[in-house]
């Protein structure tokens, strides 16, 4: 027989359902999964009745937590939970090996993990199963506690992963973005670069046009100057000229 997976709840000792004929399947495991206000809802317990029987106590605890199959081969195996008492001792020791466990399984003791989460949730269990024993109104009422907590958790989740799909949304936006930006600051580089250098030619050929005017204006003020000079000197002569014809005029 397959023993079924270490659990910090009680069980009672398997029993052989059924054997199922023709060929004999391969061996799997299978363990009912304890209902979860999201997946499926509890169904409606049996309202409980003043001093209930130990057959009342226990289909109250299969509704409360409900027994786990599995088959080996043609065999189908069921547990149900333990409607035995529990006693102080069996508390502590309930305590204990729950530290045990957090400490074998390497459980995160702070933020989000699965598997303290699950070692927690496996002791709350137990907890709702001995006090239905001895009070099925309070079984009952912690096991609202234990669906509301359980809702709590599933949104608190939800909305976890939806801030990191979120946040992972955003970062390759950035990314997307950066990268953009990385390209246009490049091209923006290199139309500068461009631009300068088309600067430099202009200014060297402005450079260039100065010099040559200012060679051309030089040229042109000497030419004017000795153009000046030659006028005075011929003007000069001139009179010289006319200054003696009229000498020579006045004395004959």
């Amino acid at each position: 027989m397959i023993p079924p997976p270490d659990s910090l709840l009680k069980y009672d000792n398997p029993v052989l359902v059924s054997r199922r004929s023709g060929a004999k399947s391969p061996k799997s495991f299978k363990v009912n999964p304890q209902q979860s206000p999201e997946t499926s809802p509890v169904p409606p317990l049996p309202k409980p009745q003043p001093g209930p029987s130990k057959q009342q106590s226990e289909e109250l605890l299969n509704c409360i937590l409900p027994p786990r199959e599995w088959e080996e081969g043609t065999k189908l195996w069921i547990q149900n939970v333990s409607s035995a008492p529990s006693t102080r001792t069996e508390v502590i020791q309930l305590s204990e090996e729950l530290d045990i466990k957090l400490k074998r399984r390497k459980a995160r003791l702070t933020g989000i993990c699965p598997v303290r989460r699950e070692l927690f949730s496996q002791c709350f269990d137990e907890l709702i199963r001995q006090v239905t024993i001895h009070c099925a109104e309070r079984g009952l009422l912690l096991l609202r506690l234990r669906d509301e907590i359980e809702v709590t958790i599933t949104a608190y989740q939800t909305i976890y992963e939806t801030s990191v799909a979120f946040g992972m949304r955003k970062a390759l936006q950035s990314e997307n973005g950066k990268s953009e930006m990385e390209e246009k600051i490049a091209a923006l580089k290199n139309e500068k670069q461009e631009l300068i250098k088309q600067l430099n030619e202009q200014k060297a050929k402005c450079e260039a046009v100065e010099k040559r005017e200012d060679k051309r204006r030089r040229v042109e003020e000497k030419k004017h100057s000795d153009e000046i000079q030659f006028l005075k000197r011929a003007n000069e002569q001139l009179k010289d000229q006319l200054e003696e014809i009229v000498t020579s005029k006045l004395s004959a």
